[in-house]
């Protein structure tokens, strides 16, 4: 008999999520990804309102980031129409979901059926099988509809709510989380990535009862409009606020100084690297992993370098040593 797999949840949405799950399913990892559906802008957004159905993005990204595929292929997936005006905007990818969604009459059945034709390494669950938006909060209680339009906030967030808030997780998802070895959560947007899959009731309370360790992979930026002056301490405090306890147990962290001329670059989008208080998170209770988890690309963005997280994950959970 094979060695047991471990198993490992990862929960959250944007190019964060799928970014690090290039990294992972080269590994002996049991995959399953818990995907955002809160989004409501571009592609997506259209034809979540035209066809009455969660948003595709998140989920064909990810789909595509577990593939084992021609790069062609991929390509042709991930392919985003432009010369035509009722095309325009639109990913294949997300018109392939909508197609088989309307013609199987269920989303998450859509997403299983795309993982057999596109040979995905592991399950990919949306965190609803529902439409559902995502409204903010803010410190002065005004209230934003819609995650498209949260990052315009010009006000510090208070909280974040789904509408409708009674909204049902599918039993696979429960099921993978209850099971899972680690869960892992983020890298992503805070607020629109991360905290809206925890605001699916039974997947927080799912959450913080598992067993399995809980590990926040922490943002390397804050964001214009989520997370300005935001501390990984302060991240993981909004975290805790949404599910209503403290559960997650450690966090991954960079522990590279980024060159001054990327910082610069984020300073025009109010945005800077985020500063790891460590103190403050030890004083939470939260092991403090510290990683040199960045990378920079050629247009000067800092994205988590998937391989080098795939690899301290593998070590840290002594998947070769058995």
């Amino acid at each position: 008999m094979g060695k047991k797999q471990t198993k490992l949840v990862v929960i959250g949405g944007g190019t964060g999520l799928s970014t690090l799950l290039r990294g992972l399913k080269h590994h002996p990892f049991d995959i399953t990804a818990i995907v955002t559906v809160a989004d409501d802008g571009g592609s997506s957004g259209r034809l979540r309102d035209d066809y009455d159905i969660p948003p595709p993005g998140d989920v064909r990204n990810v789909i595509a980031a577990l593939s084992d595929i021609e790069p062609l292929v991929e390509q042709m997936f991930q392919y985003r129409f432009s010369a035509s005006e009722d095309l325009r905007g639109h990913s294949l990818g997300n018109l392939m979901l909508t197609a088989l969604t309307d013609i199987t009459g269920d989303f998450n059945h859509a997403i299983s059926e795309m993982g057999k034709v596109l040979k995905v390494h592991g399950r990919v669950i949306p965190a609803a099988n529902k439409k559902i938006n995502l409204h903010a909060v803010l410190e002065d209680g005004s209230i934003i509809e819609g995650e498209s339009k949260v990052p315009t906030a010009t006000k510090r967030i208070d909280r974040v709510f789904l509408v409708p808030e009674n909204v049902q997780p599918l039993p696979e998802a429960i099921r993978a989380i209850q099971r899972a070895d680690y869960i892992l959560i983020g890298p992503g947007s805070l607020y629109t990535s991360i905290i809206p899959n925890l605001l699916v009731k039974e997947i927080g309370e799912a959450v913080v009862k598992a067993k399995g360790r809980k590990i926040y992979v922490c943002n390397l930026m804050t964001q214009k409009g989520e997370t300005i002056s935001y501390t990984a301490g302060d991240h993981v405090s909004a975290i805790h606020k949404h599910v209503g306890a403290s559960f997650i147990d450690s966090i991954l962290v960079n522990d590279e100084e980024l060159p001054n001329p990327v910082k610069e670059l984020y300073k025009e989008e109010r945005a800077e690297p985020v500063t790891f208080d460590v103190a403050k998170l030890e004083s939470m209770g939260l092991e403090v992993i510290r990683r040199d988890i960045a990378t920079i690309r050629s247009d000067g963005t800092v994205r988590h370098n998937a391989t080098n997280v795939a690899e301290w994950l593998v070590d840290y959970a002594g998947i070769y040593d058995r």
